[in-house]
């Protein structure tokens, strides 16, 4: 089972008992990968160890060099269902997961109806139950994500709803997050904040500074970001409810976070996205909307801090915030496209060929950010490589490459600087509740 070219081929059937002969296996306990053979039965990891031999009734797979690794969990992707599904819907969002090495998600509310009373969310999670991954959801926390009224919290917390956000704007009134978060603290939910004072943001399409001045454009600063996390702490650090700070792309912004964590007096995690610690203002050229976002790339320098900070634990969990549109929204001029960049595909293979493979961080921040401290701030266990734990993983060839075709991509939209650029790695088997998700021979 070795890399190939072809388009990757997504499957699911039952697994029979599997023998992984010579992984190389990856913990978020340690940067050190530990050899030895894994054997799989019952959707189960059955036996783990060097020495170990083939049962006469397991298919063997020789995984030699390659990384075998738990799978990840995104906490913030944009599935589009209800109301956009040309853009993405569940089936596609997670047949595009699962190419990326994801084996469930959490699924933001800006839908349109808006996920913001019971009934939607049960027809959500419902569709969510035959794609093979784990889809949860956040609500709403106003109705119609208009910052006024707000929604129907207990009922979407007894379906299981713990987050709630606005995502795609912040709760404009403050005054409105400070009553929810007295309310829904007391039922065990968190809130999850877009970070943005829509008055100084303006038009978002690209930071202020020097590419902003010469493509004549007028930016956005950081600070209409970096005011909204300072306010929406303080309002979690009022009330005692747990705070998320979304898709942080302020270095400024960033040790605020830090500040508040250092105090200790408040719940507060965040999280960085892939885009925002790989690309800056000046990868956006010439008016290349694949490069638009909200918040914006900011500048080199902050590349270089959120790293730090995501390698020194400021930053709990990595998250793509997989926004898809189609072609046409995103052949438009600069200024009215569509902000957003698709990211579950390509994000594990991005963070190994940038980051992992020059040493800048190891395996083990990848899995502890991006696979194990976003199911514990669900409320799920992690998934270790370790006997009696559930099979949920994923074979990672370091020695492979991966092109980023439209044929490759499984998400009903390719909205990413990736297009058609090779990376180091390829994702060879992906592994959940028995089942093979996806397998390239």
């Amino acid at each position: 089972m070795g890399h190939i070219s072809r388009p990757s081929c997504l499957l699911t059937h039952l697994m029979n008992p599997l023998f992984l002969k010579n992984c190389l296996i990856a913990s978020e306990d340690s940067p050190k990968l530990m050899p030895g053979h894994v054997f799989v039965e019952g959707g189960r990891i059955a036996a783990i160890g060097p020495d170990l031999k083939k049962p006469e009734h397991a298919r063997e797979i020789d995984a030699a060099q390659r990384v075998l690794l738990p799978a990840m969990f995104d906490a913030h992707v944009h599935f589009r269902e209800p109301g956009f599904e040309a853009k993405e819907n569940i089936a596609s969002g997670a047949r595009a997961a699962i190419n990326g090495g994801v084996t469930g998600v959490v699924m933001m509310p800006n839908t349109s109806p808006a996920l913001d009373n019971p009934a939607t969310i049960r027809t959500v999670l419902d569709a969510g139950k035959a794609t093979g991954i784990t889809v949860l959801t956040s609500g709403c926390i106003t109705k119609g994500r208009h910052g006024k009224e707000l929604a129907a919290i207990d009922g979407m917390r007894n379906l299981g709803v713990k987050m709630l956000t606005d995502d795609g704007d912040s709760v404009y009134d403050p005054a409105v997050l400070y009553r929810a978060m007295q309310y829904a603290k007391e039922f065990g939910m968190f809130f999850a904040s877009h970070c943005e004072v829509p008055e100084i943001a303006g038009l978002r399409a690209l930071t202020e500074g020097p590419t902003a001045f010469r493509l004549g454009i007028k930016g956005s600063p950081p600070c209409a970001e970096e005011i909204i996390i300072d306010r929406d702490i303080r309002l979690a650090h009022a009330t005692g409810a747990h705070i998320h700070i979304q898709h942080v792309s302020s270095a400024l912004g960033m040790e605020t976070i830090r500040w508040w964590k250092e105090r200790g007096d408040v719940k507060v995690t965040a999280e960085v996205a892939p885009h925002h610690l790989l690309f800056n203002e000046e990868d956006i050229g010439d008016f290349d909307t694949n490069y638009k976002m909200n918040p914006p790339l900011r500048t080199r320098r902050d590349n270089e801090l959120l790293l730090e900070g995501l390698k020194q634990g400021v930053f709990d969990l990595i998250a793509t915030d997989h926004a898809p549109h189609t072609a046409f929204e995103k052949s438009q001029d600069f200024v009215s496209a569509p902000n957003g960049i698709t990211g579950l595909e390509t994000a594990l293979i991005s963070l190994y060929h940038y980051y992992v493979h020059s040493n800048t961080f190891g395996w083990d921040l990848v899995v502890k950010r991006y696979s194990a401290e976003p199911r514990r701030f669900m409320g799920l266990a992690p998934v270790p490589i370790e006997e009696g734990k559930a099979a949920e993983f994923v074979l990672f060839n370091p020695a492979g490459e991966t092109t980023f075709t439209r044929d490759y991509m499984q998400s009903r939209s390719q909205n990413t600087p990736f297009l058609d650029q090779t990376l180091k790695g390829s994702i060879d088997l992906v592994v959940k509740d028995g089942n093979v998700l996806l397998e390239r021979e």
